[in-house]
């Protein structure tokens, strides 16, 4: 099997490819343009596997992508392409809007005359599967709020949000009007190695580890819903293999915790793991302005995409949090140079601390 997978050579994207060729026949075609949070180390050994295939390509580039398509021949679609991080939609909305939105557009069409071209078993077996968010669905305004799930309406409040939002109605859109074979899953927070440190959790961990404030907005007290990114990988490749078009796949792991919670729990283990001469680290925590627009809680209901796909969630918060921080701990060799010369933590989204 033949699939043509977007953005991999992202945090999440990079762990489906490793996962989808350690478990299945299948060779993968990884379309990603490189961008800032790109890292070909992710992929490790595979990266020059005879069945992994990088092409150093824009989504946004409609010949490229009409090529890519009558090259490869791909039996299946992954598109994860996308810019992510809410602050930096805040600070540049036009660059998510393009990638997001127009990217999505110019891929669904490279697919679809790619898939009205096909013939028999193969375009009967066909299928494009494009990976969101929960960020859509809006914010949970309390905790006593039931979480989202597939019948949820959508409600984006950032940029970013909104460009998924878009991007999400564009593949539903491409299925109800041409019958595109083509389906969506939306999943919450991800974490775990390989994280570009802009993330909460590599952020924290990495300011602990220098001995630099570690920032919380607001009070602390938003609330995310943290799946491990093999969790989530593995979801999507069974999704990839058993989706059915038009549906929708929430995808967690019932890991809710605040924003607090979550940096106390980062100082708790950093202090087990590597033990600070000056004290415990939760002396770092810095309290900042709120990002604007802030949502207040996420969380998703997966038990429609258990029931469909046989899968659930392995990883608990803490053990998935220990492996991951350690994960850092090993790796300095990998995250340095990203704080050195691409990204040094500074506050993005358009308030200063």
């Amino acid at each position: 099997m033949i699939v043509i997978l977007t953005g991999g050579m992202g945090f999440i994207g990079s762990a489906v490819v490793r996962h989808l060729l350690a478990s299945a026949d299948a060779t993968v075609v990884n379309i990603d343009k490189l961008t800032y949070a790109a890292s070909p180390d992710s992929l490790g050994d595979w990266l020059k596997s005879p069945r992994h295939q990088h092409l150093a390509l824009d989504i946004c580039d409609a010949v490229a992508m009409r090529d890519a398509f009558a090259r490869f021949k791909p039996a299946r679609v992954m598109h994860l392409a996308a810019e992510s991080h809410v602050d930096r939609s805040i600070d540049g909305p036009a660059e998510f809007i393009q990638t997001n939105v127009v990217g999505t557009q110019v891929l669904l069409e490279a697919a679809r005359e790619y898939w009205q071209g096909l013939e028999g078993s193969a375009k009967a077996e066909f299928r494009f599967h494009h990976v969101s968010t929960d960020e859509v669905f809006g914010s949970l305004e309390s905790v006593d709020d039931a979480p989202f799930d597939e019948h949820t309406r959508y409600d984006p409040r950032s940029p970013y949000s909104a460009s998924k939002a878009a991007s999400d109605h564009l593949v539903r859109a491409w299925q109800h009007t041409y019958g595109f074979p083509s389906f969506v899953s939306n999943t919450t927070n991800n974490y775990g190695p390989w994280q570009f440190p802009e993330k909460l959790i590599p952020l924290v961990t990495l300011n602990a580890l220098e001995g630099r404030p570690l920032p919380v907005y607001g009070d602390g007290s938003n609330i995310r819903d943290w799946i491990h990114v093999q969790d989530h990988a593995e979801a999507l490749v069974l999704a990839l293999m058993r989706g059915v078009p038009g549906a929708t796949y929430c995808i967690g792991p019932r890991q809710e915790r605040t924003n607090l919670q979550v940096v106390q729990a980062i100082c708790r283990t950093l202090d087990r793991l590597r033990p600070d001469a000056v004290g415990p680290r939760e002396r770092l925590i810095t309290y900042v302005k709120d990002r604007p627009g802030h949502d207040f809680r996420y969380a998703m209901d997966p038990s429609g995409a258990e029931a469909a796909l046989g899968w659930k969630a392995r990883y608990d918060f803490e053990a998935g949090l220990d492996q991951t921080i350690r994960w850092y701990l090993d790796n300095e060799a990998w995250w340095r140079p990203i704080r050195d010369k691409r990204y040094a933590g500074q506050r993005l989204g358009g308030v200063k601390a």
